[in-house]
């Protein structure tokens, strides 16, 4: 039994560690020769788990071996054009000048129920909005709407704004976040004083805490 546990819990660490290697894309969003990695890559980690029969570095190679193919694919892609259209695809787009594209939407097996469903998704519900929509290599569809069916910015009506840039967030469930706190240049001296005004005790009084760039200080207190 303690043998099964070892050798779960280090096929565990090593698969974790290895789609850590791999990236940071959710599942969502990876191409097609990534998807298929990543489910060998977990399919590789539980056949030792099931069988001790097979020795545990067979597993470790052959996941090992699938972590320098993705790697080695990856760098490929960023460096060649090609060889990036051949392991991805290419882009289709499914909507142009407003005319739904029937060809592309064949060559992409892509049907309008499944148009809709993006659309609705993205909090589009009439097709008559839409100017191009681009289904993407990672099924995710791309929208352009309407120059009239836009949503109006500050710069349509000449407003001048000021920089926003992204806020730091100081405290996360009770811990202060010092790191945070030293790229805002303050304490967490300051950071107690300013609680302190709101009736706020200690920090890990504090769910989520957050200072913006104009130096507005937002913070949520735990449920008692």
């Amino acid at each position: 039994m303690l043998i099964t546990l070892g050798r779960t819990v280090l096929l565990y660490i090593l698969v974790v560690v290895t789609m850590r290697l791999m990236g940071k894309r959710q599942i969502a969003q990876l191409e097609p020769f990534e998807l298929v990695i990543a489910i060998m890559i977990a399919e590789l980690g539980v056949i030792p788990m099931q069988d001790r029969n097979i020795p545990l570095i067979n597993g470790i190679i052959a996941i090992t071996t699938l972590l320098f193919i993705q790697v080695t694919f990856s760098v490929a892609s960023l460096r060649f054009f090609g060889f990036r259209s051949f392991l991805d695809g290419r882009y289709s787009i499914i909507i142009a000048n407003g005319v739904i594209q029937e060809r592309e939407m064949r060559k992409a097996r892509y049907n309008l129920d499944e148009l809709f469903e993006q659309l609705r998704l993205k909090s589009i519900f009439n097709l008559g909005d839409v100017e191009f929509a681009i289904l993407e290599t990672s099924g995710e569809l791309s929208v352009l709407l309407k120059s009239q069916k836009r949503t109006v910015t500050p710069k349509d009506l000449r407003i001048e704004t000021n920089y926003e840039g992204l806020p730091l967030v100081l405290i996360v469930d009770g811990q202060v976040m010092t790191s945070e706190l030293n790229k805002s240049q303050l304490s967490e001296a300051w950071l107690r004083t300013e609680l302190e005004k709101h009736g706020i005790k200690s920090p890990k009084e504090i769910l989520v805490a957050s200072l913006d760039t104009s130096g507005e200080l937002f913070f949520q207190p735990k449920e008692s």
